[in-house]
C-alpha cells in the first residue's frame, strides 16, 4: 500500500500532456507531474515517488527528495511564522507546517535551525512537524545487541555526553569519552551499540567494538599504503584528530591495529610513518 509522506514506488497507468497517473492503490491516482517524468516513462513502467500534498491540498508525486520523511528526524530551517504556526524548509516546493501545539518550550524564530519529527496528520493527510521529540521516542527496552549498527541523529549535548536519537526510534547517550570528533544538532551517522543498560538506556560508540574493529582497521592501513606507494605519513605519533579523520577510530584503536600489523610483520614504523614491507 502507497504511504504518504515516505518512498513508494508505483506504477505508471495514464499518460497526459502535463504528466503521468500512477496507480497508488487505496490513495487513488496520483499526478507525477510532467518535469518530474524521465523522458522514457511509460505506461506500465514502475518509478519511485514521494508522495505529499500540493499547495492546493492534492496529494502530489515528485521525484525530488526532501530533506527528511514520515517517522524519522532531521534539522529543517524555520522559513516562515504566521498565525497558524511556522512553516520549514524540508527541500520540497510546499514547506511543511510546525503548529505552534507542537512547539516545545517557546515560539520558534525565522531562519533558526530546530530539530523536529515528522508525523502524518491522519484527520488531514497532511505531513506535520513537532519539535516534541520525546513524545515520538519508545522508551520501552530495546532488543539491541553489542557491536550492533544504528543510525544515529545527534541531539541536544549534556554533561554526561551527546545524546543522539538511535534509529530514529530510542534515546542513546555518547558519553564524553567516546565523542571522538565534533558534531553537531542533526547530523546523521553509523553508530554502534555499547550497552544496554538494565533500565533500557543505550550507550553509544562511534566506532565498531571489538576485535572487529581492529581486523577492520588493519584493512584500511593497508589499502592506503597501497594506494599511496606503501607509506603514509601517520603512525602512534600522531594527534588523534588526524588518526579519526582517516580512519574513524580512536587512536587507542589505532595502536593495537598498528601494533597487530607489527606482529604479523606487515609494516615497519619509520620517525615520519608507517612503510609497507614487500
Amino acid at each position: 500500500m502507497a504511504e504518504i509522506g515516505k518512498y513508494n514506488t508505483l506504477e505508471v497507468i495514464k499518460e497526459r500532456d502535463f504528466g503521468v497517473y500512477l496507480d497508488a492503490g487505496e490513495l487513488g491516482e496520483i499526478l507525477l507531474p510532467k518535469r518530474y517524468c524521465p523522458e522514457d516513462l511509460e505506461v506500465g513502467d514502475k518509478i519511485r515517488v514521494f508522495i505529499h500534498l500540493d499547495t492546493d491540498d492534492y496529494l502530489i508525486a515528485t521525484t525530488d527528495t526532501p530533506l527528511s520523511i514520515v517517522g524519522e528526524f532531521a534539522m529543517l530551517r524555520v522559513s516562515e511564522v504566521n498565525n497558524v504556526g511556522a512553516f520549514m524548509d524540508w527541500g520540497l516546493p510546499k514547506d511543511v507546517l510546525l503548529p505552534f501545539s507542537e512547539q516545545k518550550n517557546r515560539p520558534v524564530e525565522v531562519d533558526k535551525r530546530y530539530l523536529v519529527h515528522l508525523y502524518l496528520d491522519k484527520h488531514t493527510n497532511r505531513i506535520v512537524a513537532s519539535t516534541k521529540i520525546d513524545r515520538f521516542l519508545d522508551n520501552t527496552p530495546p532488543n539491541y545487541k553489542s557491536g550492533q549498527e544504528v543510525q544515529l541523529v545527534v541531539a541536544n549535548r549534556t554533561d554526561l555526553g551527546q545524546k543522539v536519537i538511535v534509529d530514529h526510534e530510542h534515546w542513546g547517550m555518547i558519553f564524553k569519552s567516546d565523542v571522538l570528533k565534533t558534531v553537531y544538532p542533526g547530523q546523521k551517522f553509523k553508530g554502534y551499540i555499547k550497552e544496554v543498560r538494565a533500565d533500557g538506556k543505550i550507550n553509544i560508540s562511534m566506532q565498531k567494538p571489538g576485535y572487529g574493529k581492529v581486523v577492520d582497521t588493519t584493512d584500511k592501513i593497508i589499502q592506503m599504503m597501497e594506494e599511496q606507494e606503501g607509506f603514509i605519513t601517520v603512525n602512534d605519533k600522531s594527534s588523534p584528530e588526524i588518526i579519526f579523520k582517516l580512519f574513524g577510530i580512536s587512536k587507542k584503536a589505532f595502536k593495537k591495529a598498528v601494533g597487530a600489523l607489527l606482529k604479523q610483520g606487515k609494516i615497519t614504523i619509520e620517525p615520519g610513518g608507517l612503510r609497507l614491507k614487500d
